[in-house]
């Protein structure tokens, strides 16, 4: 399996760790805990990431 590369986290997460970091798997879109980076990632199609965002962004979790 090609390892996850390019991870980041959320430019409003500044200096938290209490975070997740997004990465690329060829098209997919792979998850991490930043406190426990060891304990492994998840992946998503672009197209589920993609309906995430959206649901997020649209108020759709709440706060």
């Amino acid at each position: 399996m090609t390892e996850p590369t390019g991870w980041r986290k959320s430019s409003r997460s500044g200096q938290n760790t209490d975070c997740v970091e997004v990465g690329r798997v060829g098209d997919d879109t792979a998850v991490r805990d930043t406190k426990d980076r060891a304990a492994g990632y998840f992946t998503t199609t672009a197209g589920q990431w993609s309906a995430f965002v959206d649901a997020i962004k649209g108020g759709r979790f709440g706060a």
